[in-house]
C-alpha cells in the first residue's frame, strides 16, 4: 500500500512532452477510462492527428499532434446513460501528483464539462488512492454550474405553474 500516492476527487496534472501543465483533472472511480478534450481529430490514412483541448481553452496550444497506426487503437467507451460511441485511445505521459505514468487516455470532445481531463480506474488502479477529502478541485466553477442549474430548473417549474 505505501507505493500508492494519494490524490483527491480533483487534481491539477501535466502533459510535459506536449508543454501543457496544471490541467485541472476529474478523478472518477467510475469510470473505467480516462479521457482527454481533444479537437480536430482526423484519421489520414495510418496516420490520426488531433490537437489537445480546443481554441476556447487556455491549455490549447494548437499543436497538431500526430501517431503512427501503432500509438493508438479504437476502443468502445459507454457512458453512464448506457450511450456508446468510439473513440481512438491513445498512451501519453502524464505527472499527477509529482508520479510520471504513461497512461491510455481516450480523446473526447469535454468542451462542456467542468474538466478537461477525467481520470479513470484503469489510470488509477495500483497507482494511486483516492481521499475525496482532498484534492483541487475546480470549486467556484463548480459552484457557479450548479446555480446556472438551479437558475434553469427554477425557471422551467415557474413556466410548468403556469
Amino acid at each position: 500500500m505505501s507505493d500508492l500516492t494519494i490524490i483527491g476527487r480533483a487534481e491539477h496534472i501535466d502533459i510535459p512532452d506536449y508543454g501543457v501543465f496544471n490541467v485541472p483533472a476529474k478523478v472518477d472511480t467510475g469510470a473505467d477510462s480516462s479521457a482527454v478534450w481533444a479537437s480536430d481529430i482526423r484519421l489520414d490514412g495510418d496516420t490520426l492527428y488531433f490537437k489537445l483541448f480546443g481554441p476556447t481553452s487556455k491549455y490549447y496550444t494548437g499543436e497538431e499532434i500526430r501517431m503512427s497506426a501503432s500509438q493508438f487503437r479504437v476502443t468502445r467507451i459507454a457512458n453512464s446513460f448506457g450511450h456508446k460511441e468510439l473513440r481512438y485511445a491513445v498512451k501519453i505521459g502524464l505527472v499527477v501528483q509529482g508520479r510520471h505514468i504513461k497512461a491510455t487516455i481516450t480523446l473526447a470532445n469535454r468542451s462542456n464539462k467542468t474538466y478537461p481531463m477525467l481520470l479513470g480506474r484503469k489510470l488509477l488502479a495500483k497507482k494511486f488512492l483516492v481521499d475525496v477529502s482532498v484534492g483541487n478541485p475546480l470549486a467556484q466553477t463548480e459552484v457557479r454550474k450548479k446555480q446556472e442549474l438551479a437558475e434553469e430548473l427554477s425557471k422551467l417549474n415557474n413556466r410548468s405553474q403556469l
